[in-house]
C-alpha cells in the first residue's frame, strides 16, 4: 500500500501561484479602469444622441444602467450567506418587516421599459 507524502506541497485552502497571479492582475485591471465604469453607466442611463441630437443610438436606461452597476459590485461587496434562525418558547424570534420600495421601483422601471421595447 502506497504512503501518502504528508509534508509536500502547499498547506490545504491556500490559493496555488497561478490564482494568486491572475487575481492581482484582475484587480490591478480594475483599479485602472474604475473612473472608465462611471462614464459607461452614465451612457447607458442617460443614453447616446446621434451625432446630430436628434435621437439616440442607444436609448436611456436606467434600470439597466443600475443592473449593471449591482452586478459589478457584487463582486467588491461578497453577498451574505442565508442564516436560518430559531427561537424557543421562552424567548420567541421578533420580526420586523420593512418593504424595499426602492427595489420594487426599479422593478416597474424595468417592466416598463421592457414593455417600450
Amino acid at each position: 500500500m502506497a504512503t501518502a507524502n504528508k509534508g509536500a506541497g502547499r498547506p490545504a485552502g491556500s490559493p496555488n501561484k497561478a490564482t494568486a497571479e491572475a487575481r492581482e492582475a484582475i484587480g490591478l485591471f480594475v483599479n485602472k479602469n474604475a473612473h472608465r465604469l462611471t462614464e459607461w453607466l452614465d451612457r447607458v442611463a442617460d443614453g447616446v444622441q446621434t451625432p446630430e441630437g436628434d435621437g439616440y443610438v442607444v436609448p436611456p436606461n436606467p434600470a439597466k444602467a443600475f443592473d449593471m452597476f449591482q452586478s459589478v459590485i457584487e463582486y467588491h461587496v461578497p453577498k451574505l450567506a442565508r442564516m436560518e434562525m430559531a427561537g424557543d418558547k421562552e424567548n420567541p424570534l421578533e420580526v420586523d418587516v420593512h418593504h424595499n420600495v426602492f427595489g420594487e421601483l426599479l422593478k416597474a422601471i424595468k417592466l416598463q421599459r421592457q414593455s417600450e421595447v
